[in-house]
């Protein structure tokens, strides 16, 4: 059975299953548009998952430490990334897009936001095991709030009431939790301040999500394999001598993946407020396994300057559903104009 026919297969029964919830009726207009946005959500369920199943992935896989943990990942993300385009038949078409690229420039460009996504991705393998889990789940909390003050200082976004409200919040809980420890975790900090510059250049590039997440891995592929057979060959003797280690990384490979491949989809599919507003449920997932399988310190004392910053969230959820209605509401009397 070809890749093409089992993504149908998979996408009609998720459809099919989420169909069936007892969702609002926000999401039940019409039976094409349900079926479109249940798979929405669904697809964006399921990537938020993942990526929680993912923050805790380290602790499964002592002695391994969090950096050789996210080199095994970066590798078996690559291998599994270059496995399903070879399989779907899609690497010709991101070859392609490389190809356009024919100068120094433009090849430069291209990898400027390389690092950030690197250190990105080692942060999420070695903060969880390292006491920063909290720290850096509040950094994916802030990232949508730091997201629209990039949108309003890079793009000339004008912020609504609420957001601005949010933007305010946000501001005092980070000033609260300064006061309070007399410093700020750089973890909060790299992942809030580096991320969205990341995004904001693959926009500007107009590189797709997997075209760009293919170049990343495909360039830190050979410093990955010097680094376990020079600097961590224990680590690679490890995992070599083990059949669990195998099946574990090859499965962490698998699911980081398919957790980047559903969370695209969902962004195609979702209007872009409703996306927004499902991408909170990772953060939330990251500060819960924090706090309760990984055991990540959390003070009573957090709850003042954490708490200003889920108010802010939560002004940035209500401008999206305001938003969300009011383009229904658009849609609807535009169609009834057309009908009359």
């Amino acid at each position: 059975m070809s890749t093409s026919i089992l993504s149908t297969v998979f996408a009609n029964t998720l459809a099919t299953t989420v169909s069936r919830l007892p969702l609002p009726n926000i999401w039940t207009a019409g039976s094409a548009q349900q079926r479109t946005l249940m798979l929405g959500v669904a697809l964006a369920v399921l990537s938020n998952l993942l990526f929680g199943v993912l923050y805790a992935y380290s602790s499964f896989l002592a002695p391994l430490s969090g950096t050789q943990v996210f080199i095994w990942r970066m590798l078996a993300m690559w291998a599994a990334l270059i496995g399903y385009l070879l399989i779907s038949g899609r690497l010709g078409v991101h070859i392609d897009k490389l190809k356009v690229l024919g100068t120094v420039k433009q090849w430069v460009w291209l990898l400027l936001p390389t690092p950030i996504f690197l250190s990105q991705f080692w942060l999420f393998m070695w903060a969880p095991v390292n006491g920063q889990g909290v720290q850096t789940a509040m950094g994916y909390f802030l990232f949508p709030l730091m997201m629209v003050i990039f949108g309003c200082v890079f793009f000339g976004e004008k912020l609504s009431r609420l957001q601005w409200l949010a933007v305010g919040f946000a501001a005092l809980g980070v000033g609260s939790e300064i006061i309070r420890t007399q410093s700020i975790s750089w973890a909060t900090l790299w992942v809030c301040g580096t991320y969205p510059i990341y995004y904001i250049l693959r926009r500007l590039q107009g590189i797709g999500a997997v075209t760009g997440l293919l170049v990343d891995l495909t360039i830190f592929a050979p410093f990955a394999l010097a680094y376990l057979f020079l600097i961590a060959p224990s680590s690679l003797m490890l995992v070599s001598g083990s059949g669990f280690f195998i099946m574990m990384l090859a499965g962490l490979g698998v699911m980081s993946v398919l957790a980047m491949k559903t969370n695209v989809d969902a962004s195609q599919i979702l209007p872009v407020n409703v996306y927004g507003m499902m991408s909170y449920l990772e953060p939330a997932l990251l500060f819960i396994l924090a706090i309760t399988v990984l055991g990540n310190p959390f003070e009573s004392a957090m709850i003042y300057s954490y708490g200003l910053i889920w108010l802010g969230i939560a002004c940035l959820v209500t401008h999206g559903i305001r938003q969300l209605r009011r383009a229904r509401k658009n849609l609807s009397s535009s169609v009834k104009k057309q009908v009359a």
